[in-house]
């Protein structure tokens, strides 16, 4: 199968932006399926955004010149762990809560993925069976297990993978050389009855970005005694990184309930980390050196949020709870320019949402959750392809 065909059938229109999103659940199809109108690689064009021909990962306007897109009955029912949507990379795991992609162009993504409640860490890419790389310690009893996944900022010499785990005593970071078993990096941040999920990435500046919970007890968020409910900034060795506003300390904002997860943007300019708070869920801007107490955007349903991505267009947030995806377009000042854009819902999407990391500003690899309350196909859980792109043309529900 043609990469351009993959972007073909992965790519479906949401709120006029281009994602990997028209898969259906297939829970609810018919017992006598039969495929309509198949789409082939010869019949299928490719959809380009107005003005661009290249066809690339950041094309698509989703259907441009009124060209049909394919239609979830187009795609054939996963089969056990065989998953026939082009954009699924890896199938029949655990909850995929945890991401990171490998580098790459984002024409055929690889990624590693982290199931919460067995610590594995699995290598995934489309057509291989999913390869477990590492497992580390966890125990995921209390809400936490390993929540966050991600390469080391100097990957390319080190080969370092980085986790964030809770174990029976604490909620750690450790770092996992190739081959080798899980060694702890930053130890002792608080573990309680809840609030142990965490959340992990870089922040393209040479750093490691950490998201912690409040352990089950809100007032360890606003005391700096505590590593609890924070965002620390570390480098490799665990040590608090160069430029944070106090170079003594890790910790760069505070305030955090539960921590779904931490984004940079590529070039390091802006830094977001969802929450689900007490009342509402939450995404907040992350400045280095203030708290976290005005959200950039908040959601009084609280469709669970979960991981991030930053582009230079929009911030894209992964639901747990709701099932969906979302982004918010920036304005060229920063600020949010409309409301967000809800994309792969329902039978459109691939259930409920965890992980999420970019390739690149088009492409980012995300994993499903439906094993954790869901409704699991044969294939799930699952790692999937995601293009993103445009989201200053989006806008749509509240």
């Amino acid at each position: 199968m043609g990469v351009g065909w993959r972007r073909l059938v992965a790519g479906l229109t949401a709120g006029g932006v281009l994602l990997t999103a028209g898969c259906a659940s297939f829970s609810d199809q018919p017992e006598e399926w039969r495929p309509q109108d198949q789409v082939t690689p010869q019949s299928a064009p490719e959809p380009q955004v107005p003005g661009e021909n290249d066809g690339g990962p950041g094309g698509g306007g989703g259907g441009a010149g009124g060209q049909r897109q394919p239609r979830p009955s187009d795609i054939r029912p996963p089969e056990g762990c065989t998953d026939f949507h082009p954009a699924v990379i890896g199938t029949c795991m655990d909850r995929v809560t945890a991401v990171a992609a490998l580098p790459g162009n984002g024409n055929d993504p690889t990624a590693l993925v982290g199931e919460r409640a067995t610590g594995r860490i699995l290598r995934v890419k489309k057509d291989t069976e999913p390869k477990v790389v590492a497992v580390a310690p966890v125990d995921a009893s209390t809400g936490g297990g390993l929540t966050g996944l991600a390469l080391s900022p100097t990957y390319a010499e080190d080969q370092l993978i980085f986790a964030y785990i809770t174990t029976p005593t604490d909620n750690r970071l450790v770092r996992i050389a190739p081959g080798d078993t899980p060694k702890p990096v930053l130890t002792g941040i608080p573990r309680g009855p809840s609030g142990n999920r965490g959340a992990l990435s870089v922040d393209h500046r040479g750093a490691l970005l950490v998201a912690t919970g409040d352990a089950g007890n809100p007032a360890l968020a606003n005391n700096p005694a505590s590593l609890a409910g924070k965002v620390l900034r570390v480098d490799p060795s665990g040590k608090p990184a160069q430029g944070n506003p106090d170079p003594t300390s890790p910790i760069v904002a505070d305030g955090l309930h539960s921590p779904g997860g931490v984004c940079a943007s590529l070039d390091g300019s802006r830094m977001w980390v969802t929450d689900r708070g007490v009342q509402r869920d939450l995404l907040y801007q992350l400045e280095p050196g203030k708290p976290l107490t005005t959200p950039a955007w908040s959601w009084s349903d609280r469709p669970g949020v979960a991981g991030c991505v930053s582009t230079p267009d929009a911030v894209w947030v992964a639901m747990s709870t709701a099932g969906n995806l979302q982004n918010l377009p920036l304005a060229e000042d920063g600020s949010f320019s409309g409301k967000p854009a809800v994309s792969m819902a329902g039978d459109e999407g691939f259930g409920r949402l965890g992980g999420m990391d970019l390739v690149n500003d088009q492409v980012a690899v995300g994993g499903t959750v439906n094993k954790d309350g869901g409704t699991p196909v044969s294939s799930d859980d699952r790692a999937v392809t995601i293009v993103v792109t445009g989201g200053n043309q989006a806008g749509g529900p509240d």
